[in-house]
């Protein structure tokens, strides 16, 4: 029997909710979208914390997409969990929801989405290892499957770049 001890994506799930003020408008009157990318990279670090029992850095952000804007005055959600897990790098998923204040009979609606990229450190800020995904329902592995294309796409689009970089 293995000692390793393999962590469920459902063992890292965090939800971060928090009201948005006028300080975070976009000259539009929206909440700015950097605003949004801050609040999922803070989930879904907390989520890759957790996942890996200590600290873990970003590393890359796969993709982020903005669904509808947020106004002030909007209450954000976000809820982040790690979807793959690597050696010591974990990809974690950020829904973000928004629900209007003032509108009690408007449900929370998606807003964005977003993957990230963390590492898990040690207390000298090198790479450690984190935990295997212990896979336990489809849904699982659809979003281990998904990460796995994501993180082959990244890998070939770097390798691609440096062979572009050294003339080949």
């Amino acid at each position: 029997m293995s000692d390793v001890v393999r962590r469920t994506p459902t063992y890292s799930e965090v939800s971060l909710a928090t009201l948005m003020h006028a300080t975070e408008a976009n000259l539009l009157g929206n909440v700015h979208g950097g605003e949004i990318m801050k609040l999922a990279d803070s989930t879904a670090g907390a989520a890759a914390r957790r996942h890996a029992e200590g600290p873990a850095v970003t590393a890359a952000m796969d993709e982020m997409l903005f669904l509808e804007p947020v106004h002030v005055g909007d209450i954000v959600r976000t809820s982040a969990r790690v979807n793959w897990a690597g050696r010591s790098s974990m990809e974690v998923g950020v829904r973000v929801e928004a629900e209007p204040w003032g509108d009690v009979s408007r449900k929370p609606h998606t807003v964005a989405t977003a993957y990230f990229v963390f590492v898990a450190i040690d207390e000298h800020g090198r790479s450690r290892s984190v935990p295997p995904l212990d896979l336990l329902t489809d849904v699982d592995r659809r979003r281990w499957r998904e990460a796995e294309i994501r993180r082959a796409h990244r890998l070939a689009r770097r390798q691609e770049i440096e062979a572009g970089r050294n003339g080949e």
